[in-house]
């Protein structure tokens, strides 16, 4: 969902609509220990080569703006992927 929708969208009508619901899901809930957080990176990476994956980059910042980057991203001004050119 997008950002700006989620502050408006009141996820009690979720309840009213028939038991819907949505979620916020962390990595924790999906790798239990190293072992299956290295797999499951690698699993992404070799996705990402074969293109199966292909990510959306919101924003691009020189590596000299890094600091904007940090205040954007905390702010919540960015969508998609953050990218630092070097």
């Amino acid at each position: 969902m997008h950002r700006a929708l989620c502050r408006v969208f009141n996820p009690g009508i979720l309840a009213q609509k028939g038991s819907l619901f949505l979620t916020r899901p962390t990595l924790g809930h999906y790798t239990a220990n190293r072992g299956e957080l290295v797999e499951t990176a690698q699993d992404y990476f070799t996705a990402l080569a074969q293109h199966r994956i292909v990510p959306e980059i919101g924003q691009r910042y020189p590596l000299a703006d890094v600091q904007q980057a940090h205040r954007d991203l905390e702010s919540r001004k960015t969508t998609g992927s953050t990218v630092l050119i070097p």
